[in-house]
């Protein structure tokens, strides 16, 4: 299998395609004021305790006060209290935890007031991002993850993925991490360990260490319900978990973010430094590689399968419901169920990429097609849990139901992604009706006049629908050779496949929208 990231970089964020075999199977957005990231530790002031829920509100500096259940507190929470306190009344030195005596672990069928109180401060991890009108789910059961290894302090347990078999090489990666890691923090080993020597796992363990260390030298002085210690980027921490000998390119758009994730790469895995690539075309890095079409051709109520089955997929509150459809698919009575199975397999294969893609999560509810036979049931159900394998989000698949019906829960830590396909014509404004394509050119001189002379803008860049591109620039006298005799400057015209025809929009020289 082939992978490529995809990284598209705008003023607005950043936005990343993971392509498998040519096709998108995730995508991920970061805006550049997302300040909830999961991963990141702040330090958190306790508004109330809810005894009913045995949680606790937790201001954390958003609208809406974030939730932290006695569940996710963490066994070791009074040690992190005590750490807090000490660090804030300025008489701990030291930013390791060898000098720290642990408390006990607190019961497990406690309550939540035996451990928080009102106004108290305690750091404090985002385990959710803000979904819908929820803020943001906590836990102080802190941890760092590496690209090999995940820190957790205030422990001494060392465990190793299951998806690890061989027992030679769990115990070996337990004795490396043994005889490295420091007293009081405990390790998780990451499948990706597998195969790699001390050198790779002592590099990323120390890397960690230091990041415990930057945010325990600014816990003093950190402001209450404020980000103490931030995780990387999305595009870094998506690199650093599924990086591997499978990726063959990473295509980047921006010098500068082209310049990190190198960098980073180069620190993580410096034989894979090669794979990352500056994009340097003058076509939309998303275009270029198709993954804007697949986008607009995935996203949607509808989704439409290869063989003319189609899947139509609803979201609510509560769960999603995905049913699946023949469409023109014929079969004769004879090998009709031969037919269902067919169908419903090639739906399974969408499905599972749906759920990535889309970053479904909660429950999610799939109607297949009928089948008879309970061979074909089983069938369609084991190719389900081979193609989910793939997904790196938890999950849970329940057999088919008397009903036929599937059911699957998964792990929901961020917003669903969602893409409006299907939207009110902008050109029409819904009316069906407009402005004649003949005043088109006027409009776009008026105002290409107004930014060039009243605004004194240099370096514009005009940006249309390609038929009116070619409009423009096409031929020895073309329009854009009688704008630089005009205005004494040369407008740079670019094509955009996505724009309606008689869509148009002026980007300055710092490559932000100009507002009429």
């Amino acid at each position: 299998m082939v992978k490529e990231l995809i990284i598209n970089s705008t003023p607005a964020g950043v936005t990343i395609a993971l392509i498998e075999d040519k096709q998108l199977v995730e995508l991920h957005k970061e805006q550049i004021n997302n300040n909830y990231a999961v991963g990141d530790i702040y330090l958190g002031r306790i508004k109330k305790n809810m005894l009913g829920l045995n949680a606790a509100f937790v201001d954390v500096g958003y609208e809406k006060d974030a939730f932290l259940h006695y569940f996710d507190l963490g066994p070791q929470v009074q040690s992190l209290i005590k750490l807090t306190k000490i660090k804030r009344n300025g008489s701990g030195t030291g930013t390791l935890l060898e000098n720290l005596k642990l408390e006990a672990d607190i019961n497990k069928a406690g309550k939540i007031s035996d451990v928080l109180t009102k106004n108290m401060l305690i750091p404090v991890q985002i385990a959710k991002e803000p979904i819908s009108t929820k803020g943001p789910r906590l836990s102080s059961d802190l941890s760092i993850a590496g690209r090999y290894v995940v820190l957790v302090p205030f422990s001494n347990t060392i465990s190793v993925s299951k998806k690890i078999k061989s027992n030679t090489e769990r115990n070996r990666l337990k004795k490396i991490i043994e005889s490295i890691k420091p007293q009081n923090f405990g390790v998780i080993i990451r499948t990706v360990s597998e195969g790699r020597g001390v050198a790779e796992m002592q590099k990323d363990l120390l890397d960690l260490i230091a990041k415990w260390e930057n945010f325990t030298r600014k816990l003093p002085t950190a402001e209450p319900s404020r980000k103490v210690w931030g995780e990387m980027d999305r595009s870094s921490t998506l690199i650093r978990d599924i990086l591997n000998p499978d990726f063959t390119n990473v295509y980047v758009n921006t010098p500068e973010l082209f310049d990190d994730i190198r960098s980073y790469v180069h620190d993580i895995s410096p034989e894979m430094e090669k794979i990352v690539k500056l994009y340097k075309q003058k076509e939309p890095i998303f275009d270029h590689f198709g993954v804007e079409k697949q986008i607009k051709n995935a996203f949607g109520k509808t989704v439409n399968l290869p063989g003319g089955a189609y899947l139509v997929i609803e979201h609510t509150e509560a769960l999603h419901v995905i049913d699946v459809n023949s469409g023109n698919r014929t079969a004769s009575k004879e090998n009709q169920e031969e037919n269902a199975l067919q169908v419903n397999k090639e739906a399974a294969k969408e499905i599972a990429r749906q759920l990535r893609l889309r970053d479904m999560g909660g429950i999610v509810v799939i109607d297949f097609i009928d089948m008879h036979k309970a061979t074909n049931r089983k069938m369609l159900f084991d190719y389900l849990r081979e193609l989910m394998l793939l997904d790196r989000a938890k999950h849970t698949i329940l057999p088919p139901s008397k009903f036929g019906l599937v059911q699957i829960t998964r792990q929901r830590v961020r917003p669903e992604m969602n893409i409006v396909t299907v939207e009110k014509c902008p050109a029409c404004d819904g009316t069906g009706e407009i402005k004649a394509s003949i005043v088109l050119m006027d409009d776009i001189e008026n105002n290409l006049n107004y930014i060039l002379r009243e605004q004194n803008e240099k370096g514009v860049t005009l940006c249309v629908h390609p038929y009116i591109e070619a409009y423009i620039t096409k031929g020895f006298l073309s329009l854009q050779r009688r704008w630089f005799f005009k205005y004494g400057q040369w407008i740079k015209v670019k094509a955009q496949s996505s724009y309606h025809l008689t869509e148009f929009h002026f980007i300055s020289s710092k490559d932000e929208e100009i507002k009429l």
